[in-house]
């Protein structure tokens, strides 16, 4: 029996070795639906940090269940916002930092592309695309996959800051203000997946949010962002460098749409794809929508002669 005992102690001493050295942040406020999933995929992370916003659902409890350590961010506005706050403040047991939202799933492909990934000391940081899965299909066009920068080293990555006056309407959330990283850089080849289970009254809620933010970092102009937009950049850089150059033309929303839809092909995803690309065109114009209304406001208010 003392045999027995010293055996599955040395097989589960053997099974904490083979954990990941990276730490996880994933930011939520109400996802139960979404993160049991999410953290089910993570299982051989040795670090899993849920940094919550006061959720009224189980999504608490959810994440203790998985063993994750759970810490509240309370926002007021202004700058930093969750996951930039979590990367200062929270004490983190590895070198390594991988940002993922509950609606995203790390594959057990990716899983082992990380492990290799974190062991070469010439790279900082590392792209990983997003394959996202919208109303039950996987959109395979409609430029709905994209990369973003999310493994990086501890200490050598951090948000842009493109808008400081913000408040609780805008998200507590980066929205796509994009990772810097010091140093060199690489993309991973396996997908991070991206399968939200919410409504499209969620998603639209979220968006809204979204769209407070773009409308109040396009009212201030240009300013020296972080990030340069460019032709010939990065993915990022080209899809910032295209917003740049479009954002403002008449029927822009429309424009959009037709690019996403027709250009990128997103009417071979079918019914999921129309309304996905639709969604895009809806969300330029709210945002065009938004910034009227603010320069309005702002005329409005100025003192009288």
């Amino acid at each position: 029996m003392e045999c027995l005992t010293s055996t599955l102690e040395l097989f589960a001493d053997d099974r904490k070795s083979t954990k990941i050295s990276v730490s996880v942040i994933i930011p939520v406020r109400d996802e139960e639906e979404n993160l049991g999933r999410c953290l089910g995929a993570l299982q051989n992370m040795s670090e899993v940090y849920v940094v919550d916003s006061g959720s009224t659902d189980a999504t608490v409890e959810v994440a203790r269940d998985y063993g994750a350590k759970v810490v509240q961010f309370r926002y007021s506005g202004g700058w930093p916002k969750k996951r930039q706050w979590a990367m200062e403040n929270l004490s983190f047991a590895n070198d390594w930092i991988l940002l993922v939202d509950a609606d995203e799933v790390v594959t057990p492909e990716l899983e082992r592309e990380i492990q290799v990934a974190v062991a070469n000391p010439d790279l900082t940081g590392y792209r990983i695309r997003l394959q996202m899965r919208f109303m039950g299909r996987c959109l395979r066009h409609a430029g709905a996959t994209f990369e973003k920068l999310c493994l990086f080293r501890k200490g050598d990555g951090e948000f842009e800051c493109r808008v400081e006056e913000q408040d609780g309407s805008m998200c507590d959330m980066e929205v796509h203000e994009h990772m810097m990283v010091r140093g060199k850089t690489a993309t991973l080849r396996q997908s991070l997946r991206h399968e939200n289970v919410s409504d499209l009254s969620r998603y639209i809620s979220k968006h809204n949010e979204y769209s407070n933010w773009e409308a109040a970092v396009w009212k201030r102009g240009k300013s020296d962002l972080s990030l340069k937009p460019a032709f010939f950049g990065t993915q990022a850089q080209r899809r910032r460098w295209l917003r740049e150059k479009f954002f403002w033309m008449p029927g822009s929303s429309l424009f959009f749409f037709l690019y996403r839809y027709i250009l990128k092909m997103g009417f071979l995803d079918g019914t999921p794809g129309l309304i996905y690309c639709g969604m895009q065109g809806i969300q330029f114009f709210h945002i065009k929508a938004k910034i009227f209304e603010l320069r309005r406001t702002a005329v409005s208010n100025r003192p009288a002669c």
